[in-house]
């Protein structure tokens, strides 16, 4: 491979004279500078030349609207210009104009075509790409196997979006049988390049010993790694892990700070537990209006028993102090969660 770019290189010192790789450099540091009209000047006449590299980078000032107008056709001429040369980033961005139907009609079978040439020349993005369309079957045949394939390649270069949704196929017995160690492993590397996901699909792996040893200390922290880029999920279950005391001293003040931000997401499980912990007066004052509250937005957000504890409470409660909850859970939901409570 490093041969073949060493020679590709040599092609094209010997194909563009000092002149023209001049004018490109001069082009470059304007662009670099933000005098996108002087890059506009010096790359337009290298495009209209031929030149790869200069069709490529006028393809994202027409895709960005750098120095002209945002123009979606004219970028997604120039990037086939590339592409049709080999330019191994046209013909992903050229994958991704069709996938997103800009400038072109959407053509996901087009998507392909030029993902698969992209991919073929070892393009991560465009690997991943071409994994999502055989995962989802748009533009080809649904197929794992295929998936896998495409997934592994970009995951082995170490994008953590495709050894997330790799993790994922493992985790599901998907195109592969289920192996939990080799979920595990391939969340844990897209968990440590910051995927939210695969930090809270790593952290149940601990919280059930599954591909893991069960460690509730290792679950914690990856749930509170997740947790913190704002992962609903993974905020309900660091709340658990507070309110149960698994890894972590018992904390139910905690539990309700991370129930709360679950919550105001529409979370339904952390409304249900906060509404419990409102009942018992857990990390709370104990409150029934608001044990109402929280129980009758979990309901209405589909949680199963949130009903029942909702009118469990009721019959203890005056009926103005019931419709006060109402009231307050109907503002709660049409505020988008900001207004809650008194």
């Amino acid at each position: 491979m490093l041969k073949h770019l060493i020679i590709m290189l040599a092609f094209l010192m010997a194909l563009f004279s000092p002149v023209v790789a001049q004018d490109f450099q001069k082009g470059f540091a304007a662009y670099k500078a933000g005098d996108y009209a002087t890059a506009l000047q010096e790359w337009t006449p290298l495009a209209e030349a031929g030149y790869e590299v200069a069709q490529y980078n006028l393809a994202v000032m027409y895709s960005d609207g750098e120095g002209v107008p945002q123009d979606y056709a004219e970028a997604a001429k120039w990037y086939r210009l590339a592409a049709e040369q080999g330019y191994v980033d046209a013909q992903f961005n050229l994958g991704v104009v069709y996938d997103n139907g800009e400038g072109v009609p959407q053509d996901y079978a087009e998507a392909v075509k030029w993902y698969r040439l992209a991919a073929e020349q070892g393009n991560a993005k465009a690997q991943y790409n071409l994994a999502l369309k055989y995962d989802y079957g748009k533009g080809v045949p649904l197929d794992d196997k295929e998936a896998i394939k495409w997934y592994r390649l970009a995951a082995e270069q170490g994008n953590a979006k495709a050894q997330y949704n790799l993790a994922l196929m493992y985790d599901n017995g998907e195109g592969v049988p289920q192996d939990y160690a080799e979920a595990a492993k391939w969340y844990r590397l897209a968990a440590e390049q910051g995927n939210a996901k695969a930090q809270h699909n790593l952290a149940v792996m601990y919280d059930n010993g599954e591909g893991v040893l069960k460690d509730y200390k290792e679950a914690v922290k990856w749930y509170r790694l997740a947790a913190e880029q704002g992962y609903v999920d993974a905020q309900t279950n660091l709340g658990n892990k507070y309110a149960n005391g698994e890894g972590v001293p018992q904390d139910y003040a905690e539990a309700v700070k991370w129930y709360r931000l679950a919550a105001e997401q529409g979370n339904a499980k952390a409304q249900n537990n906060l509404g419990i912990m409102y009942e018992y007066g857990d990390g709370v004052i104990q409150d029934n209006t608001m044990a109402h509250m929280w129980y009758n937005i979990a309901s209405a957000n589909g949680h199963e028993k949130a009903g029942g504890y909702r009118d469990e409470r009721a019959g203890l409660m005056a009926n103005a102090d019931i419709s006060k909850a109402q009231a307050m859970a109907r503002e709660c939901m049409s505020s988008g969660y900001t207004k809650c409570g008194y």
